[in-house]
C-alpha cells in the first residue's frame, strides 16, 4: 500500500497507520510529496499552478508505480491510499494508470477538474475498486463541493464506495479505520 499524506504533512504523519489497520500481511510504502511546505510537503501549489503541479506529481507517482511493478510487485497487488491532497493524487494517478490496482482509498479529498479526469480515464479504471470517505462537517473541503464530484465519477461508470461520516477534515478513529480495513480485505481475497 502506497500512502500519500495531505498538505503540510509528511510520511512521518502516517507511521501509525500500519498498526491501526491491523493488516499484518500488507507492506506499506509511505511517501513524501515533492514540494516543501511549512515544515512538511505538498503535492501541488493549490494557490498557484495547481493543475501543473498535479500533473507533475502524477508523473512522479506513475514512475513510482512502474518501479514497484518492475521490482516484481504485480499492479493488482498494489493499493493507493491518500488523505486530502493525497486523496486527489491517488484518484488522478490511479484512474489514469494503465493497469488495474488492488484498491484506491481516498480520505477527505476532492478533484480539481473532474471532467478532465473522466476524459482521460484508462481502460483499467472501469474495473478499479475505489473507496472514498468524507466528513459531513469538513471545514476545509465542504461535502457540498465533493459529493457532486463523486457522483460525476460514479456516473462515468466508476465503482466507488462512498461513505459520509460525522467528522471534520481528519481520519475518524476506529469507525473510519474499520471501513478502510474491511474494504482492503475485500480487495485482497485469499
Amino acid at each position: 500500500m502506497v500512502v500519500l499524506h495531505g498538505l503540510g504533512d509528511s510520511r512521518e504523519g502516517y507511521r501509525w497507520l500500519p498498526s491501526a489497520l491491523q493488516l499484518p500481511w500488507m507492506n506499506y510504502l509511505l511517501v513524501d510529496a515533492p514540494d516543501p511546505y511549512h515544515g512538511g510537503y505538498s503535492w501541488f501549489d493549490f494557490e498557484g499552478d495547481a493543475l501543473g503541479g498535479v500533473g507533475r506529481s502524477r508523473r512522479l507517482l506513475t514512475e513510482r508505480l512502474d518501479e514497484l511493478t518492475g521490482q516484481g510487485w504485480p499492479a493488482d497487488q498494489i493499493s493507493l491510499l491518500g488523505f486530502s491532497q493525497g486523496c486527489l493524487m491517488i484518484l488522478e494517478t490511479g484512474l489514469r494508470y494503465p493497469h488495474r490496482l488492488a484498491a484506491l482509498v481516498g480520505i477527505s479529498g476532492f478533484l480539481l477538474h473532474p471532467e478532465g479526469l473522466i476524459r482521460e480515464l484508462s481502460p483499467a479504471a472501469a474495473r478499479q475498486t475505489i473507496l472514498i470517505t468524507h466528513g459531513l462537517y469538513d471545514p476545509l473541503l465542504s461535502i457540498d463541493l465533493v459529493r457532486p464530484q463523486i457522483r460525476q465519477l460514479q456516473s462515468a461508470g466508476l465503482n466507488i464506495q462512498w461513505h459520509e461520516l460525522a467528522k471534520e477534515h481528519t481520519i475518524a478513529g476506529q469507525q473510519e479505520i474499520g471501513i478502510i480495513r474491511d474494504f482492503i480485505e475485500a480487495c485482497y481475497p485469499e
